[in-house]
């Protein structure tokens, strides 16, 4: 798997058009707090439930990924943490490159205990959009 910066990641998705951009988190925070142009909603697990099923989180990106496990798919979450467990599932399923958006789209915790002061995808200005 490898780790890239929201910045890194975003040019990463501009030089490869093939690419598969998968936001991991519930739907929740991808509607309301916002979420990439054009990135596919799988989420790794889902309120209230909030435990995650591999088997089916895997299957629904080779879905989306028409069934082709040699696309790159790039993982985003609220932090990049998710990422990491869902990347691994991924690469045990056979996806042959994963890529971890390090810092997610909120980022890390400042000392306040707040998201986006920091780091993510958003801090970086990338683009982004709400409902």
């Amino acid at each position: 798997m490898k780790h890239l910066t929201p910045r890194e990641a975003h040019a990463f998705l501009q030089s490869r058009p093939d690419a598969l951009f998968v936001d991991v988190r519930m739907e929740i925070e991808y509607l309301y707090v916002g979420h990439p142009p054009g990135v596919v909603h799988v989420p790794w697990y889902e309120y209230p439930e909030m435990q995650p099923h591999p088997g089916a989180f895997t299957e629904q990106v080779a879905r989306e990924a028409g069934g082709d496990r040699q696309r790159p798919v790039v993982l985003l979450c609220r932090s990049g943490k998710r990422t990491v467990e869902a990347g691994l599932a991924l690469e045990s399923a056979g996806f042959a490159e994963v890529v971890n958006v390090l810092h997610g789209f909120e980022g890390e915790l400042d000392e306040h205990f707040q998201r986006g002061r920091l780091n993510g995808w958003r801090h970086d200005g990338l683009p982004w959009e709400q409902l």
